[in-house]
């Protein structure tokens, strides 16, 4: 296959890297090598361009010395060991191409031969096929054997042949032909070691020996397997293969691209056939992943293609007509009057914008700049608002910069890893297999939650401690752990006085210190057993490098940035900051959440993070952009709602996302949107927002676009264009041309300029540009002259801010309360197979495993309404309500229920309230008071809406 945009080294070494420091040098086939200590002979020759024929190798597993064709000789040793289990030596003489070994590995070769199927011509791996490559470097012409019984034959002497096994095509994206299987080990190795499920197995004995995913009676489908496709990427034969490699033939050429996913920011190689996509295989050079994937940025991209995407810009006076197909000329004209006429009679605050968290950081920072350079306020916001603003607030108070600390290669260097409110095993899978990997080798996993989750019971890396706290409780727990740590003098003192205000430190200090923090005091509020949180405490404390991983369940609470807050207390408390293996942590829920911040998205926040009332800040961009900018802060998406219904907001333009699904207080967000008079929506699809929406431009897909994403590390990762945009253009040169409509006079030609601009008015982007992207691969911001080549690891030897400072952190009760009403308490969140509002996922595959939203149940609670599992059931809150299925499980703790958002039949938001964060304005999407009774079917709220979205999403045809 060749490789279109390959800019790292590629190759498969066969075994991993030596970590030792020390070098050894040796010599292969008379050529002298030097390699660290510990190295394979197989890498160190791969490294000295020597290719050492292999098949159960490959340098994503340990090396495990099965196929026996890797041979080699040594001088002063007997036989002929596996060159990928033998270590290097000093002084060591390698031979690997002698008589002797190519006799032997013709012999091996012979053997697999007379028990594989030879229809290589029209196998689905021909041309990308291990065994096929190595028959040929070996030298292989004939085969002497002629096996009487195979495992490839369907019958056997005219009798069905009992060695014989179907192809298993349960999977909905790949297929596993038990028939071409080598029993190499590989795929079992990588479910093992690089995704850490155990689903697949060798059953059976020698000549019996196979593959097997799950038990006896399982398919792949219904095993423990979460589709992450490592398998299929280690497979060295046809036995595991993608069904569009099947269906479309082998990739002609490869483009390395980031996934559009989550907040990983995996590499992917979109590996092609012309224009059309093949497969996304990750990237072994991609910084964020390492190679690895999962079932999303590996498989769920059929979306791009999808018969519900909208290709054609659409207008229609009212929302109540039906959609008209018109020219991008036309939507153009129609848009700019409409925005115009609205800031010509309700004055240039009645506009505003939503950036997006899955649009390129280009196209992100042009959308902030269509609000303040072109319509002339700060009305700005983004989704990243609604999930991790508080994160923004409570590191940029206490560090002095709103972003993690550390990059992910840190959890391998971790001893003790706290995960409190997160579950990466749904929501950051990738993160969560290298996370796993460590605890397997020995770290201790502290899990903060509510519910028990799969990272609370992840096969073979069970969590040491789980602390299922009551939600809403997040303060009081963070705050107890600070008492145990200062009250028993578990704190790093040297690292405080260093690094820390000291006075500020003895007052948080004598806070914390009163017994009303204490664990026993608070256990009545949190419902978290004393002891277990005192635990928990000393082993974050004393248990040796400790790291802290936090989600939305941590920042999506009344008093998110609270927590924040105590969580980067704890980090400085007790001296885990500054180095690999430490630090605080926030997951980035989707692809660009941590970029659409940095790209001055909020009202308040021109690009960089600094305040836009800072004379000399907007004197900066006033210079680059020639206008004057307004020094007063803009609104917030919940105002700009609330002005909509008043009746003084009326024109908004969003891209790429869908408020009226994942904003909270569904009914407040539709009468907001139904109010204004020019609703704008730039997304792949009508998606929820789009029933009040006045105009459509089609947007175009990652695959389509170029640009960067910033993912939850503060990498920087290039996205480069795969194929041509369906819809005619990428987003960035749509918001350029709705500008210039509007009166601007942008000049744009790539994504590259935009970047430069960023680069001159961004401190932390100054030395960003795509010439180092290309030659680095990613970087990490800051990047600056202080730091030409990013900054992995955050505060080391100092906090941005100066010195680190200690904030109390006082425990305050949400305002939204259980009681006879509604004694229930409702948390959200995600599960694996889909994604954010499933607007992506739900139009894949991935529905196999998830098609509607379910609510979880404990049996308790079941019992007493009368309950079964599979039954409908009315949720309902003081907002509103709506209906879904239940399932009982004691994941959950009685008197709490969950459920995801992903399926907009559902829309869980309809019982979401409106509170918020006390200094962001983050939605309180984790607390949320509810009754649950018996149901028989869709409330009447659910047909009403299910009626006004078809009525709302109808298009004329294009002859009218």
């Amino acid at each position: 296959m060749k490789d279109f945009i390959i800019p790292w080294d590629d190759r498969d070494f066969g075994t991993p890297p030596s970590r030792s420091e020390k070098q050894v040098t040796l010599t292969i086939d008379g050529f002298d090598v030097t390699v660290p200590e510990g190295t394979s002979i197989m890498r160190a020759a791969a490294i000295a361009g020597i290719s050492i024929p292999k098949l159960c190798a490959t340098d994503s597993v340990d090396a495990f010395g099965s196929c026996r064709l890797c041979l080699v000789e040594i001088e002063g040793r007997n036989g002929t060991p596996a060159s990928c289990t033998t270590p290097v030596a000093e002084g060591m003489k390698v031979h690997t191409q002698t008589g002797k070994l190519k006799t032997l590995r013709r012999g091996v070769m012979e053997l697999y031969i007379s028990d594989h199927p030879l229809d290589c011509l029209t196998c689905a791996a021909n041309g990308d096929c291990e065994l096929q490559d190595m028959a040929g470097a070996v030298g292989l012409r004939d085969v002497r054997y002629d096996a009487v019984s195979t495992h490839f034959r369907p019958r056997q002497n005219g009798e069905a042949n009992p060695q014989y096994r179907a192809k298993d095509q349960s999977n909905p994206y790949f297929d596993y032909d038990p028939a071409k299987c080598i029993v190499c080990s590989r795929c079992v190795r990588a479910c093992e070691e690089v995704q850490g499920t155990f689903a697949l197995t060798i059953e059976g004995r020698g000549w019996d020996s196979r593959v097997k995913a799950g038990g006896r009676n399982d398919t792949f489908l219904t095993s423990d397997c979460v589709s992450c496709g490592a398998c299929v990427q280690a497979c060295p034969t046809g036995t595991l293969i993608e069904k569009s490699v099947v269906e479309i033939g082998t990739p002609e050429r490869s483009v390395v691209t980031t996934c559009a996913y989550c907040g990983v920011g995996c590499s992917f190689k979109a590996e092609m056939r012309g224009d059309e996509l093949v497969r996304m295989v990750p990237h072994k050079s991609g910084a964020a992943n390492r190679g690895h994937s999962c079932v999303k940025g590996r498989f769920a991209w059929g979306y791009a293609t999808h018969k519900d995407r909208i290709l054609n810009p659409m207008i229609r006076e009212r929302v109540t007509d039906p959609w008209r197909v018109v020219s991008w000329d036309e939507a153009m004209a129609f848009a700019a009057a409409r925005m115009k006429g609205l800031i010509d009679k309700h004055g240039r605050h009645s506009v505003g914008v939503i950036t997006s968290s899955r649009c390129t950081n280009e196209e992100t920072y042009l959308v902030q700049k269509l609000a303040r350079a072109v319509f002339g306020n700060n009305n700005t916001d983004t989704c990243a608002r609604v999930c991790h603003s508080p994160t923004g607030y409570g590191l940029g108070q206490t560090f002095g910069t709103s972003a993690g600390t550390q990059n992910f290669d840190s959890v391998e260097h971790a001893d003790v890893i706290m995960v409190i409110g997160a579950n990466p095993h749904a929501a950051h899978p990738v993160f969560a297999s290298r996370m796993k990997k460590r605890i397997r080798q020995g770290a201790k996993l502290i899990v903060v939650d509510p519910r028990r989750t799969e990272t609370v019971e992840a096969p073979h890396a069970r969590a040491t401690l789980h602390l299922p706290l009551r939600p809403g409780t997040n303060v009081a727990v963070v705050t107890a752990m600070a008492h145990v740590i200062v009250t028993e003098g578990l704190m790093d003192e040297a690292f405080i006085r260093e690094r820390c205000d000291w006075d500020e430190f003895q007052d948080y200090a004598a806070f914390v210190a009163d017994p009303r923090h204490s664990p026993e005091a608070v256990a009545e509020l949190t419902g978290v057993n004393p002891e277990t949180l005192r635990e928990a405490a000393r082993l974050y404390a004393t248990g040796g490098n400790a790291a802290i991983y936090y989600g939305l369940g941590v920042t999506e609470h009344s008093q998110g940035s609270t927590t924040v807050i105590g969580i980067a207390n704890l980090a400085m408390l007790t001296g885990n900051i500054g180095r690999p293996g430490v630090g605080v942590n926030p997951l980035r829920g989707q692809n660009n959440v941590q970029g659409s911040c940095d790209m001055g998205s909020f009202p308040h926040e021109l690009p960089g993070y600094r305040h836009v009332k800072n004379d000399d800040v907007r004197a900066l961009f006033e210079g680059a952009w020639g206008v004057t900018l307004d020094k007063e802060p803009g609104l917030r998406i919940p105002n700009m709602l609330d002005a909509a219904v008043e009746g003084s907001f009326k024109g908004i333009y969003i891209q790429g996302e869908d408020i009226l699904q994942s904003d909270p207080d569904t009914k407040h967000v539709a009468a907001g949107l139904a109010a204004m008079e020019c609703v704008i929506v730039h997304d792949l699809f009508l998606n929820e927002t789009a029933n009040y929406a006045h105009v459509f431009f089609p947007g175009s897909t990652f695959l389509e676009k170029n640009g960067t994403f910033t993912n939850a590390e503060r990498r920087i990762n290039m996205v480069r264009k795969v194929m041509a945009p369906r819809n005619g253009h990428e987003d960035w040169e749509v918001t350029q041309m709705f500008a210039n409509a509007m009166g601007a006079n942008w000049n744009y030609a790539h994504p590259s300029q935009i970047m430069d601009e960023i680069a001159l008015l961004t401190p932390s982007f100054a030395g960003v540009s795509y010439d180092l992207l290309e030659a680095r691969g990613s970087v990490q911001w800051p990047c600056n002259d202080k730091a030409p080549e990013g900054t992995p690891t955050m505060h080391v030897g100092g906090f941005v801010r100066g010195k680190g400072k200690f904030i109390r952190t006082d425990y305050v009760a949400t305002d939204e309360r259980t009681g006879p009403r509604f004694p229930l308490l409702l948390t959200t969140g995600r599960i694996l197979s889909q994604y954010n509002v499933g607007a992506q996922t739900r139009r894949t595959a991935n529905v196999v495993w998830h098609d509607q939203d379910v609510l979880e149940i404990h049996p308790h609670d079941a019992e007493t309404r009368g309950i079964r599992d599979g039954d409908w059931v009315r949720l309902s809150s003081r907002s509103g309500e709506t209906t879904l299925r239940a399932t009982i499980t004691d994941r959950v703790s009685p008197g709490v229920v969950y459920t995801t958002f992903h399926h907009p039949d559902t829309q869980a938001n309809v019982v979401t309230t409106d509170y918020s964060d006390w200094a962001t304005n983050c939605p309180e999407y984790k607390v949320t008071a509810v009754q649950v009774s018996p149901s028989n079917g869709p409330s009447q709220w659910q047909k009403d809406y299910a009626a006004q979205a078809e009525q709302a999403r109808r298009i004329l045809p294009a002859a009218e």
